[in-house]
């Protein structure tokens, strides 16, 4: 449980940056916010809830590798790394889950830095 208020504080963030673009749904802010729920619950132990939002972090993540052609190089790691997260919250791996949920994150920035 001490990563959820830190969680919650990058979600309320993350949230508020992307403000302007919710207009129209980016699904690359729904895939990282999603991941970052991820992470937090995979680092507390709870891979059932890891596994929830890797899952909607997965969609997103597909979604926004559609959307937007000149990052799906990055996205089609992270959605890589988000099936690795659940397979293994699937097999209450929480600790294997979180690094894979790590890695999705990373190319999720890497994909809006492009």
């Amino acid at each position: 449980m001490r990563h959820l208020p830190a969680a919650f504080a990058m979600s309320s963030l993350a949230f508020f940056l992307s403000a302007p673009v919710i207009a129209g749904e980016d699904h690359t802010v729904e895939a990282v916010e999603h991941a970052a729920m991820a992470k937090a619950h995979g680092e507390d132990g709870h891979a059932k809830v890891l596994l929830k939002h890797a899952e909607e972090s997965l969609k997103h993540a597909k979604a926004s590798e559609k959307q937007h052609e000149e990052q799906r190089k990055h996205m089609a790691e992270s959605v890589k790394h988000l099936q690795e997260a659940i397979d293994h919250a699937k097999a209450d791996h929480a600790d294997v889950a979180t690094k894979h949920v790590e890695e999705a994150l990373k190319h999720m920035r890497k994909s809006t830095d492009d």
